[in-house]
C-alpha cells in the first residue's frame, strides 16, 4: 500500500459538471501502484457481483470463528435448533444493518459483521458458568480461543451443569447482546461518539489499529494450524495476485462493452480478486486432495431447513441478568472503540476528510439497532463495523457503496436459508484463517502508516505510542497467566474481565486519556493533517469544491433530507449543520457515489473517463 501523499488530496466526482481543483503534480509512481478507480469509476454489475462475494468469504471467516470458538466454551450438550440456523440469523441482521448502515448511518462503504469485540465478552460470561473445581487457569477465555482443544470436558454425574445449561447460556449471551445494542445505540443518539471523536487524533487511532491487527492472531494461528501447508499456499497465492500481479489487467470489454466515446480500459483482476482467486484456488485443491474441514460443531444435527424466516423469540427470548448486562456493557464500549476505528481508517482510505460527529453518531445508532436485531434473533454475537473487511478494501484497492449494498443483499438471502448459509462452513478452515491473516496484516500495516501524520520523533507522541499499545497487548495476557479477580460479586467480575481483556478498547482508552491530557502542541499531536482531526479543522486543508463533494459523503440520502427539520432538537447530533449559503453555488442535489473506489494521488481523469462515469 502506497504512501500518502504530502499534498492535499485530491477528490474526484463522479458527475459530470463538477470542476476538478488543481493541486500541484504528484510524485511519480509506480504505475501498477495507481489504483484502479482514478481511471475507470465505478464498478461493473459483473465485477461487483465478484467483489461482493470476496467480502462474504471474509465475513464467513469472522462468523466461523466467534461461533466456533464459542460454541466449543459452552458447556456439552444439543442445541434445541441447528447450528446452521445460528448462523443464518447472524448474516441475517449483519446483511440488515450494512444496508442501513450505507443508506442513513456513517454512508461509509462499510460490512457489519460480528467483530472479535464480541466475542471476548461471550466466552468471559460463559466460563463464569464452570463449576470451581473445574475451572483452572488453562481453561479461561483466552485459552480456549488460543487453542481449540481444549474442550472443556463436563461430567454427567450430580453437582455438575445439566445438558439444559447449554440453550441457557447462549441466551444469557444473546441478552447482553441485546444490552450492549441498547447502550450503543443510545450513546449515539446522544452524541456522544461524535463529540469523542473530534478530540482524537492519530495517536489514539493509529494505535488502537495496531492493536487491532494484532488481535486476531490467535485466531489466525488456531485455524491455520489445521493445516499449515494449505495455509501457506493461499497466502503466498493471495501475496502474488495483490501485488505481483496487481499491474496485470485484462480489458474492460471482458467485463462490459466499452463507450464508444471512451477507450478501451484495462481492469487489475488479479488484484481486484486477489481474495476470491486464491479462495477458489486452494479450495479446489483441498477437495483433490480430499481433505475435510469441516468442524463438528458447525454441523451438528438437526438439519438445518432450506428455507426459513426469522423473527425473534422464535426458539426463545433472551435471558436478562445482572451479568449479562456487565458483559453488554463491556460489548458496547469494546465495539464502539472499534467501529470508530473503522470510520476512519475507511475515509482515509477512500482518501476523504474524517467522518463528521454526526456522522459517526449515526454509524454507531444504527449498528446498535443491529446488535439488538441480532441479539432477539437468537444470536449470540452483535454486529459492528469488520477490520477485515475494511482490510480488503485496502488490498484490493477497491471499496464502493454497491458492493457493500451487494453484500447485505447476500446477507440477507444466505439468511433466510440456513442450508446455503451452512456451505460457508465447509470453506477449509485453513483458508478461512489464511485470509483473515492477510486482512488483519494490512489493518496492522494502516496502523504504523498513520504514526506520520505526527512527529513521531517527540518524546511526548513516543512514550503515548508505546504504552498504549504494549498495555493494551500486555493486560490480557496477564489476565490470561493469573486469572485471580475477584471482587465478591459476579457481575462486576464479568465486566471488569471483559474490558481488561479486550486489546482495542485498551488502546483506544489510554491512547485517548494520554493524548488529552499530556500537553503537545497542535503540529506536535498530528491534528489538521489526515487521521483524524476535528471536520472543522480539516476542511481548511482541502480545497472548497473538494471539501463540499467530500461534506456530501456524509450527508443523509436526498430522500431523507427533508425530515431533517422532524428530528427532536436532542437528536440534532446525527444531521449535518446548516451549510453556509455563500458555499452553495450549484444549489442543492442529490448526493452521489463520490469515491466508489480508492482515488489516485491527485490523478488528473481524462475526459472520456468522467463521461463513463455520468453514464454509471
Amino acid at each position: 500500500m502506497s504512501r500518502s501523499h504530502p499534498h492535499p488530496v485530491q477528490l474526484q466526482s463522479m458527475g459530470p459538471q463538477d470542476a476538478l481543483a488543481t493541486l500541484p503534480p504528484p510524485a511519480v509512481q509506480n504505475p501498477s501502484s495507481h489504483p484502479w478507480a482514478s481511471q475507470c469509476g465505478p464498478p461493473p454489475w459483473g465485477l461487483s457481483c465478484l467483489l461482493a462475494l470476496q467480502h462474504i468469504l471474509v465475513l464467513a471467516s469472522l462468523l466461523c470463528v466467534s461461533h466456533l470458538l464459542l460454541l466449543q466454551n459452552l458447556p456439552q450438550g444439543e442445541l434445541s435448533y441447528s447450528p446452521a440456523q445460528l448462523l443464518a440469523s447472524s448474516l441475517f441482521s449483519c446483511g440488515v444493518s450494512t444496508t442501513l448502515q450505507i443508506w442513513i448511518g456513517s454512508r461509509l462503504p462499510l460490512v457489519q459483521a460480528p467483530s472479535l469485540e464480541f466475542l471476548v465478552p461471550a466466552l468471559v460470561l460463559t466460563s463464569q458458568k464452570l463449576p470451581l473445581a473445574i475451572r483452572t487457569p488453562g481453561n479461561c477465555e483466552h485459552r480456549a480461543r488460543a487453542q481449540a482443544s481444549l474442550v472443556l470436558r463436563l461430567c454427567g454425574g450430580p453437582g455438575c451443569h445439566g445438558l439444559a445449561l447449554r440453550n441457557t447460556s447462549l441466551r444469557e449471551v444473546s441478552g447482553a447482546v441485546v444490552v450492549s445494542g441498547v447502550l450503543q445505540g443510545t450513546l449515539g443518539l446522544l452524541g456522544s461518539p461524535g463529540h469523542l471523536f473530534s478530540h482524537c487524533g492519530p495517536l489514539v487511532l493509529a494505535p488502537s489499529l495496531v492493536v487491532a491487527g494484532f488481535s486476531a492472531h490467535r485466531e489466525v494461528s488456531l485455524f491455520c494450524s489445521t493445516h499449515w501447508g494449505l495455509a501457506l499456499l493461499l497466502i503466498l497465492v493471495m501475496v502474488i495476485c495483490s501485488q505481483h500481479l496487481g499491474s496485470c489487467q485484462l480489458p474492460r470489454c471482458l467485463w462490459r462493452p466499452a463507450s464508444a466515446s471512451s477507450p478501451h480500459t484495462h481492469i487489475p483482476v488479479f488484484r481486484l480478486l486477489s481474495v476470491l482467486i486464491p479462495v477458489a484456488c486452494v479450495w479446489i485443491i483441498s477437495a483433490l486432495l480430499g481433505l475435510s474441514f469441516i468442524p463438528p460443531e458447525l454441523s451438528a444435527s438437526p438439519k438445518a431447513p432450506w428455507i426459513w424466516l426469522p423473527h425473534p423469540g422464535e426458539w426463545d427470548w433472551p435471558l436478562l441478568t445482572p451479568r449479562a448486562v456487565a458483559a453488554g456493557i463491556s460489548m458496547a464500549l469494546a465495539a464502539s472503540t472499534s467501529s470508530l476505528g473503522c470510520y476512519a481508517l475507511c475515509g482515509r482510505l477512500l482518501q476523504l476528510p474524517s467522518p463528521p460527529p454526526h456522522a459517526c453518531n449515526r454509524g454507531l445508532s444504527l449498528e446498535g439497532l443491529g446488535s439488538v436485531l441480532a441479539g432477539l434473533l437468537g444470536s449470540p454475537l452483535g454486529t459492528a463495523s469488520s477490520f477485515p473487511n475494511v482490510g480488503t478494501v485496502s488490498l484490493i484497492q477497491a471499496g464502493s457503496r454497491r458492493v457493500a449494498h451487494l453484500v447485505g443483499l447476500l446477507c440477507v438471502g444466505l439468511g433466510l436459508s440456513p442450508r446455503l448459509a451452512q456451505l460457508l462452513t465447509t470453506i477449509p478452515l485453513p483458508v478461512l484463517g489464511g485470509v483473515l491473516g492477510v486482512t488483519q496484516a494490512v489493518v496492522l500495516s494502516t496502523g504504523f502508516s498513520s504514526f506520520h501524520l505526527a512527529d513521531i520523533d517527540s518524546g511526548r507522541n513516543v512514550f503515548i505510542v508505546g504504552f498504549s499499545v504494549f498495555m493494551a497487548l500486555l493486560l490480557p495476557r496477564w489476565l490470561q497467566e493469573a486469572p485471580v479477580l475477584s471482587t465478591g460479586w459476579s457481575p462486576l467480575d464479568v465486566l471488569l474481565r471483559s474490558l481488561l481483556t479486550e486489546p482495542i478498547f485498551l488502546a483506544g482508552l489510554l491512547g485517548f486519556l494520554l493524548e488529552n491530557t499530556i500537553p503537545g502542541t497542535r503540529l506536535e499531536r498530528g491534528l489538521g493533517q489526515g487521521l483524524p482531526s476535528p471536520f472543522s479543522t480539516q476542511e481548511a486543508q482541502v480545497p472548497q469544491k473538494s471539501r463540499e463533494k467530500a461534506a456530501k459523503e456524509y450527508q443523509l440520502p436526498f430522500p431523507t433530507q427533508n425530515w431533517s427539520p422532524c428530528i427532536p432538537q436532542p437528536f440534532r447530533c446525527l444531521c449535518p449543520l446548516p451549510e453556509d449559503p455563500r458555499n452553495e453555488e450549484g444549489g442543492a442535489c442529490e448526493p452521489g457515489e463520490t469515491a466508489d473506489l480508492l482515488l489516485g494521488f491527485g490523478e488528473q481523469c481524462p475526459e472520456s473517463s468522467r463521461e463513463l462515469r455520468s453514464q454509471l
